[in-house]
């Protein structure tokens, strides 16, 4: 009898705890439309195919362009940070703050910080400091949607991102 209980209520848990990853499955995949960021000089377009969560984070590659000065160009790979919790706050409608990391091809590292702000229940808008030295960063203001349910693993991992001016 008390066999039954112990298995009744592990299978009660591990059900709360799949209906809890299966509820943040619509944030598996999270497509981020192009953005410009103008500074004094130059203007920076960045550009990100979908980002794909894996755990808590969600990576994706960028490619940044700077007119007039193209040689400032660069590409890499990027991640940020969104813990399970914040990601229910999200569901919820509520504002959160992530951080991240950004890599680009030469190796010069980016730290990242944003907030995301749930517009629907499909997508919202996302705002973006792309740090290139400890006290100059650039701002990117744009909105993510929401691509739906699918799993992590069977997206391609051949995407790009670029930001554009990361170098300014």
């Amino acid at each position: 009898m008390l066999r039954n209980a112990a298995a009744a209520l592990a299978l009660a848990s591990a059900s709360l705890a799949s209906s809890a990853e299966d509820s943040l499955a619509r944030f598996n995949v999270i497509a981020i439309r192009p953005t410009t960021a103008s500074i004094y000089i130059a203007t920076v377009t960045m550009t990100m195919p979908p980002f794909v969560r894996q755990d808590t984070v969600f990576s994706s590659t960028y490619s940044a362009r700077v007119f007039p000065y193209f040689f400032w160009n660069e590409s890499g790979r990027i991640w940020i940070v969104v813990p399970g919790d914040k990601l229910r706050r999200v569901a919820l409608g509520e504002p959160v703050d992530f951080t991240g990391r950004g890599v680009s091809e030469s190796g010069d590292e980016r730290r990242i910080e944003g907030r995301a702000t749930p517009t629907g229940s499909k997508g919202g808008r996302i705002r973006v400091r792309v740090y290139v030295t400890r006290r100059i960063f650039l701002t990117f203001d744009t909105t993510y949607e929401l691509d739906g349910a699918a799993s992590p693993h069977s997206q391609a991992k051949s995407m790009t991102f670029s930001t554009e001016g990361a170098r300014l």
